[in-house]
């Protein structure tokens, strides 16, 4: 189904929200989502990597979102979710909240605009332009890409 869908031009996409944007990673990337659980903190990580978890048995190192897009802090609550990605690697990552899956055609998305300049535009793979609301796509290979890749295996390989 996934093949005949993107043979369509149709992308699957987890939505969730940071703030007051919403975002999109590629459904196929997205190993699971979890509620909000303790994090081992460990020692001289870069700021961003919050910490690692135990997720049946694997130690995943979990990045804050927040942290990583320079946004305020913001106290986790109910609707604060782990968002377990697979790149080669596994990660987990930080977000206020998850909206839904969603599929939406490839001809609504626009490249990024070229004033997307600064912390974190780099991550974005483009525009969904939704009837009531702009979606940004974030390219999750980028976003935990090897720089971030190295100091998540430091901070599980310190644990």
């Amino acid at each position: 189904m996934e093949a005949n869908a993107a043979a369509q031009g149709i992308q699957q996409l987890v939505t969730f929200r940071l703030g007051e944007e919403e975002y999109g990673v590629d459904i196929l990337k997205v190993h699971e989502i979890d509620r909000m659980m303790d994090i081992t903190e460990v020692p001289n990580a870069p700021s961003c990597i919050e910490g690692v978890i135990n997720l049946r048995g694997k130690v995943i190192p979990v990045i804050n979102l927040r942290k990583k897009f320079n946004l305020p802090p913001r106290e986790a609550d109910e609707r604060t979710k782990i968002v377990v990605v697979d790149i080669g690697t596994s990660a987990g990552m930080i977000v206020d909240s998850v909206s839904e899956v969603l599929r939406i055609s490839s001809d609504i998305i626009e490249p990024p605009p070229p004033m997307a300049s600064g912390t974190g535009s780099e991550y974005i793979r483009g525009v969904g332009k939704l009837q009531d609301r702009l979606l940004i796509l974030l390219d999750i290979e980028k976003l935990l890409g090897a720089r971030d890749s190295e100091n998540m295996a430091k901070a599980v390989a310190a644990i």
